[in-house]
């Protein structure tokens, strides 16, 4: 059985004429109202075009160089707003040698005269001496 609308009808039921509206006998005439006016053309799409490689490149760098502008251009703000940032970098043990320091005070002579025979002599079999003395005083040690 085939469902029906939720509007109610019967068979049996007088259906009733709507009642004609009333016009008043004395109204003049007027124009119809105007046309709407025609919808405006949808734009126009942008051509689809693959730019290459290229392309992409730069306006990635464009891109990167528009966000750096406007990162400093608000350092700048801030700084003009909350005053000049400083930075302190402290340097620990900086340039220091990494040698025993036990060893270092007693054995300085002879390392000392080793590096000053390796600079002065083209020969480093001519600084042997000094090199025993040094290995001899290590041993000490």
């Amino acid at each position: 059985m085939p469902r029906r609308s939720g509007a109610r009808t019967s068979a049996s039921a007088p259906q009733r004429a709507a009642p004609a509206p009333a016009q008043p006998a004395a109204q003049p005439h007027h124009a119809p109202p105007p046309a709407a006016a025609p919808a405006a053309a949808p734009p126009m799409a942008a051509p689809a075009s693959g730019g290459g490689m290229m392309s992409g490149l730069m306006g990635s760098l464009a891109s990167g160089m528009a966000t750096g502008v406007g990162m400093s251009v608000a350092n700048r703000a801030v700084d003009a707003v909350m005053g000049p940032r400083q930075t302190e970098v402290v340097h620990r043990h900086e340039g220091a040698p990494a040698a025993p320091a036990a060893s270092a005070g007693v054995c300085q002579v002879q390392q000392d005269q080793l590096n000053q025979c390796m600079r002065s002599s083209a020969d480093a079999a001519s600084c042997q001496f000094y090199l025993d003395a040094l290995k001899a005083c290590q041993q000490t040690q």
